[in-house]
């Protein structure tokens, strides 16, 4: 009697081990040792009758079957895997829990943009005058400020014109002297009206000599400062010609070395960009001309999606590019840490219109687990991830379309943190196994 008890619990034993083997969770294996047990409690029995109420048990698991279907669409709504935190260590992992809001967001417009230097601040600076290059005081990367000295030739040219100036300065003070002796005489009445004529048609003529070259001197970047000082001059330094700084800004072109020989007004030796302020063009394709006008907001994005600059529509050019078929509109945008180098391709986000009421998200609270979007909601003990739906994202926002209601809480803050420790601890228990 005691080996066929002890036969009987074996028997049941093995067929609960055998029920528990068959799934994975702990709810279903709960489940599978209960039905194994009814189906010995049955078996034992050997009626047609129950084994017709076997099938309409059969239909039952069926039915349950379709409650498992429900039970993966609440694992749907909060995953199953929970990462355990308390709010001590959630507040010290930089977790920061938010409430769904609906909201509006502006209907945007993405097209590519191209950062160029603003045309107003570029300048291309050519020798003045013709000569050698003495000194280099500039090169590429150097900043400079307007009217500093970027090089210094030694110019025959100029040292000629200097010459003709300090000549014509010389006759104009000569017939200024003339005309006055011819006054005095004029007045002691010793010299003649026509000769008081001729000593003031000479002082005239010596005048306007003089105002021509020293119109030329200034013509080729000679203040009158320097003018003034031309008589106290050390020798060769009439010769000295120097070449200056338009503008402020960064030297990014020097085309000229030391000894070479230039001529005035030719190509250019030095290029100097102001770079603190920038153009940003976007091409517009035909079918978004329409949507497009002055004074719409901008925000210009890099390649990760970074914000760059903000900005608004300034002009629309009214030609088309005949290789591409597409239009410009630009954007002045500022710089003035030179973050942004021209020749950097950008995405510029254009408001167009007010959108529709969504909910919506901070874009880094939704991430991926088991390839699927979701975000992290708080539970008992922890943050269990909940897939969702996503929409459109701007402006740092994403669009959630399902999976999340308004007024429900989630991880605003800390999303990839979470991830972090699901995907560490999932990785453990894999090794458990």
């Amino acid at each position: 009697m005691t080996h066929t008890k002890l036969t009987g619990l074996a028997l049941v034993l093995a067929m609960v081990l055998a029920g528990c083997g068959a799934t994975d969770s702990p709810s279903t294996r709960q489940v599978g040792g209960a039905e194994a047990h009814e189906d010995h409690d049955d078996h034992d029995d050997h009626s047609e009758d129950e084994q017709d109420g076997d099938h309409a048990d059969g239909d039952e698991h069926g039915e349950g079957e379709d409650g498992h279907d429900d039970h993966d669409d609440h694992g749907d709504e909060d995953g199953g895997d929970v990462v355990k935190l308390d709010a001590a260590a959630a507040a010290e992992a930089g977790i920061v829990v938010a409430t769904a809001e609906i909201g509006t967001l502006a209907e945007t417009l993405s097209l590519p943009a191209e950062l160029r230097f603003d045309a107003d601040r570029v300048a291309r600076v050519a020798a003045p005058v013709s000569g050698l290059v003495s000194r280099l005081d500039k090169g590429e990367g150097d900043t400079v400020r307007r009217g500093e000295r970027l090089a210094l030739l030694s110019s025959r040219e100029l040292a000629e014109l200097k010459a003709d100036f300090l000549t014509a300065k010389s006759a104009e003070n000569l017939a200024a002297s003339s005309l006055a002796r011819e006054e005095r005489l004029f007045a002691d009445q010793i010299t003649s009206e026509a000769d008081l004529d001729a000593a003031r048609a000479a002082l005239v003529s010596a005048r306007v000599a003089r105002e021509a070259v020293e119109n030329k001197l200034h013509a080729v970047g000679v203040s009158d400062a320097v003018l003034n000082g031309l008589t106290d001059a050390p020798d060769g330094a009439l010769a000295n010609a120097a070449i200056l700084a338009p503008i402020d800004g960064t030297v990014i072109s020097r085309s000229v070395s030391l000894g070479s020989s230039v001529q005035g007004g030719g190509e250019a030796l030095f290029v100097i960009v102001d770079d603190s302020r920038l153009w940003a063009d976007i091409a517009i394709y035909k079918a978004d001309a329409d949507k497009i006008a002055p004074g719409q907001p901008v925000i210009l994005r890099t390649r990760d999606g970074g914000e760059a600059a903000r900005g608004e529509i300034g002009l629309i050019l009214p030609v088309i590019n005949e290789t591409t078929r597409t239009g410009t509109a630009r954007v002045i945008i500022d710089n003035p840490d030179g973050r942004l180098r021209p020749g950097q391709f950008v995405t510029a986000e254009i408001a167009i219109g007010e959108g529709g009421r969504i909910l919506h998200v901070p874009a880094n609270a939704v991430v991926e687990v088991e390839g699927r979007a979701s975000v992290f909601v708080p539970v008992e003990g922890g943050f269990a991830p909940r897939p969702v739906e996503t929409g459109s994202s701007r402006d740092g926002l994403t669009e959630i379309r399902r999976g999340l209601s308004e007024g429900e809480r989630f991880v605003s803050e800390g999303a990839f943190t979470l991830k972090a420790q699901l995907e560490k601890d999932a990785f453990g228990d894999g090794h458990a196994h």
